[in-house]
């Protein structure tokens, strides 16, 4: 499991790092908003904690942010503020759970597992949508304006990292992690081809979304553009 750490304490920062590894998580750290919002497109987390009183730019407004560009991935709030108001104002923003300072590195623990529980296991009746299309991840199972098909799992896999985080610059090594798996030694031409099938199922069921070339990046699936 991948997570973003957004704290602007170096001290808290380093300390949370260093304990969140031990327990086998994948961590990146960083100090500000700007910052945080630049990882974001760089890479898909599994989780992102949170800071709310940042520098350049404060937690609500990066959680208002991200959720504006479709990314949905959990945050967990770590604050100062306690108020009963301010936990309102951070879960309205879009926060999944909220944790006031200081608090116990076995509680965040807690909760980190807790949302990592919550299913990401899909239904037979999850739908996940964008623009004209809908896909069934269960049945794996793509529609659009001229018809549906059926995707392999590596195909499935990777359309739905990208309907989950659609208009989102992916960088290639983030959708081979992601996709493939941290420990995979898959080779870069390998996620070419598969793009170039994904493209191809769009096409065949009339779909006016294409997967762009991000150069320089990666890919971005994107709405009423055509596939570069």
């Amino acid at each position: 499991m991948r997570i973003l750490l957004v704290e602007d304490d170096k001290k808290l920062n380093l300390s949370l790092k260093f304990q969140l590894e031990q327990e086998k998580f994948m961590v990146d750290a960083c100090y500000d908003g700007e910052e945080a919002l630049y990882y974001m497109n760089e890479t898909i987390y599994d989780l992102i904690l949170l800071d709310r009183m940042l520098p350049v730019r404060n937690g609500l407004s990066v959680l208002r942010e991200m959720r504006g560009r479709g990314i949905q991935t959990p945050v967990i709030l770590l604050t100062a503020l306690g108020e009963v108001q301010d936990k309102i104002a951070g879960l309205d923003c879009g926060a999944d759970d909220y944790l006031v300072k200081p608090f116990d590195f076995e509680e965040l623990c807690a909760r980190i597992r807790s949302i990592l529980r919550r299913p990401r296991q899909l239904t037979a009746s999850e739908t996940l949508t964008f623009a004209d299309l809908a896909y069934m991840p269960a049945s794996l199972t793509l529609k659009g304006p001229d018809g549906s098909c059926l995707l392999s799992r590596r195909e499935g896999a990777l359309l739905e990292t990208f309907l989950r985080n659609f208009s989102q610059s992916l960088s290639r090594s983030s959708l081979l992690i992601h996709v493939w798996g941290p420990d995979s030694d898959v080779e870069e031409g390998n996620l070419d081809n598969y793009i170039y099938f994904l493209r191809r199922r769009l096409k065949a069921v009339g779909s006016a979304a294409g997967i762009v070339t991000v150069r320089g990046i990666g890919y971005r699936l994107e709405e009423n553009t055509q596939s570069s």
